[in-house]
């Protein structure tokens, strides 16, 4: 098999970068730097995949998973078959109805409707440029994600375990990872072994480099059935009914869109199958009637809601099997596709 070379990394900020409340926008519109060389801004990463004697041979098929964005149309994959990051990366996708093609850049499929343009530049609002930054992704695991837990999250290794529990009916199937940041929880889905195939998904290209970043050291996950991919979770490029699970770790607060991104999330999802989030609340059963104006007003600029709303935004976008476990200001929750 193809092995990836050792990615250079460059980290030119000095201070740690830790929100009391950190608004976890994944939206990015910054473009990879040209052919395969380093990037250089701030903290970066660069990706050699040396082709390697295992993949030879060049065959076009269905790539029966991954969808066109734009029309949803199954993609048509020429490249090596297999599914993990050295024969995805070398693989290029199409669309046989809109024409339109997809490539990986530097260790991700990018699949968002904008892939390719050269001029074209989304304007977004400045809070979703947070996690464009370099600096912010690479912080992101080695301390600001920690925070959380005065906020009432549990730790990366309880949610893991409380997801799990949640996705045994999907066990087996197709896992993806929405708005997965740096992979925190995608490294240990695909190291479950618990699933055919995870997705990571973020719309930050520079999340994604971090995601590999830590793959890269540990062969077992770098040459699992795990892809790398950059999309909008409010334009997920599946086919609708072709994933069973589909995670959102501390993400839905950071959704331009909730009501949007559920919907999708609902389209995609297999009759059965499972979606679990969590989130920060803006109040909670638990908070005092006291402090609740006052959580209201630090909290106006954020998207995060109330117990009740989630689940009234899970149930309206036609989701069943609503459950929930609260702690603070942290919720998990978890809605089943009838």
């Amino acid at each position: 098999m193809a092995t990836a070379a050792q990615p250079s990394l460059r980290f030119h900020q000095n201070s740690a970068f830790f929100p009391r409340n950190p608004r976890l926008f994944r939206k990015s519109q910054l473009r990879p730097p040209p052919g395969f060389s380093p990037a250089r801004i701030r903290a970066s990463s660069a990706l050699a995949l040396d082709p390697g004697p295992s993949i030879k041979s060049q065959e076009t098929s269905n790539a029966d998973l991954f969808a066109c964005p734009i029309c949803y149309e199954l993609l048509i994959r020429k490249g090596p078959s297999g599914f993990n990051l050295p024969a995805i990366y070398r693989s290029g996708f199409k669309c046989r109805k809109c024409n339109k093609s997809y490539s990986s850049k530097n260790i991700y499929l990018d699949l968002t409707v904008t892939s390719g343009t050269k001029e074209y530049n989304e304007f977004q609002p400045a809070g979703t440029e947070l996690f464009r930054s370099p600096l912010v992704s690479f912080v992101y695991e080695r301390g600001w994600r920690q925070n959380f837990n005065s906020r009432g999250f549990p730790g990366p290794v309880e949610e893991f375990n409380m997801a799990q529990e949640y996705f045994k009916p999907a066990e087996g199937g197709v896992l993806v990872d929405v708005s997965c940041g740096s992979g925190l929880f995608s490294r240990k889905f695909a190291k479950s072994e618990a699933y055919s195939r995870v997705v990571a998904l973020d719309f930050s290209e520079n999340m994604l480099r971090q995601c590999y970043d830590f793959i890269k050291s540990d062969e077992t996950i770098l040459s699992s059935n795990l892809a790398l991919v950059r999309a909008d979770v409010s334009r997920l490029p599946f086919s609708s009914g072709s994933i069973d699970a589909v995670h959102a770790g501390a993400a839905l607060h950071c959704w331009p869109s909730p009501s949007n991104a559920v919907a999708e999330i609902n389209r995609i999802l297999r009759s059965g199958g499972i979606f679990v989030g969590t989130t920060f609340l803006r109040v909670s059963s638990s908070t005092p009637a006291l402090l609740r104006p006052f959580r209201q007003r630090i909290t106006r600029d954020y998207n995060y809601l109330t117990e009740e709303e989630i689940e009234d935004l899970c149930t309206s976008c036609g989701l069943v099997n609503y459950t929930k476990k609260v702690q603070q200001s942290f919720i998990m929750f978890s809605a089943q596709k009838p």
